[in-house]
């Protein structure tokens, strides 16, 4: 029975880079522990993304893995197949490894953050900025499409007539715009004092500040918001939800 046992466990993982905070470890370890699986979660921190065969090479029995900064997009390469919905946004943050050894990407992101956000709308939230142009944004302007609230990206620099730069905020733009969305790294543990540039003066009680990070709970920009009154939403709920549904793809 207990080599049926073992013949039958699967190893799953993380891909990224400086990921010793990992929320997912520590997720599906206490899943396979409620739930008396005999998997295993691991953390494969890669130096370079060149590197992601090599985990194929040691690993014979890997049956999913996640992807988060600063590979979602980089990973794409790397594999045979991507689901619709992630072709769309452009960004990997899920794959399922099939019977036949091909890696196939999916997005689960935007369904995180999609079922995270709406129970907190109002028919006054139409418009939304995004801070930060990198993976996990893609995933969240697809979100937001789907929701049919308009938005802007906002960067450091001018990448196209469409983003804003940071520089280029006012109190007014932010109070046209009542949900805002941080979802660059600034602000994570342990550089919890960093806080992003903007003139919070313009937030007010109508406003959702939302930020992808969950470490630490509340960070500067969240705290700025509750100051102010605004409804705050960390990153926790849309991991969970982003999880779960990794698990299903996974488990296909």
């Amino acid at each position: 029975m207990e080599n049926a046992r073992s013949a039958s466990k699967f190893k799953f993982g993380l891909v990224g880079k400086e990921i010793d905070y990992s929320f997912s470890r520590g997720y599906f370890a206490k899943k396979f522990e409620a739930e008396n699986l005999p998997h295993s979660y691991v953390n494969f921190d890669l130096e370079n993304i060149s590197k992601f065969p090599s985990i194929f090479e040691t690993s014979k029995n890997i049956k999913g893995l996640n992807v988060t900064i600063p590979y979602k997009e980089d990973v794409i390469p790397f594999l045979d197949k991507l689901n619709k919905t992630a072709k769309a946004i452009g960004a990997v943050n899920t794959i399922r490894v099939t019977k036949k050894r091909k890696r196939v990407g999916y997005n689960t992101d935007y369904y995180g953050f999609k079922k995270s956000l709406e129970p907190h709308l109002k028919k006054h939230h139409k418009k939304a900025l995004i801070f930060g142009t990198g993976g996990a944004s893609k995933a969240i302007a697809y979100a937001l499409k789907l929701l049919k609230i308009e938005f802007k990206f906002v960067s450091r620099s001018k990448k196209n007539l469409d983003v804003l730069t940071y520089s280029e905020l006012t109190e007014s733009i932010i109070q046209k715009h009542q949900i805002l969305i941080n979802c660059s790294p600034v602000g994570t543990f342990p550089n919890v004092e960093q806080c992003l540039d903007i003139p919070y003066n313009g937030i007010t009680e109508h406003h959702i500040l939302y930020d992808l990070i969950y470490n630490p709970a509340e960070t500067k920009f969240l705290q700025h918001g509750k100051n102010q009154n605004a409804t705050i939403i960390n990153g926790s709920k849309m991991l969970e939800l982003q999880a779960e549904k990794s698990w299903r793809i996974w488990n296909k």
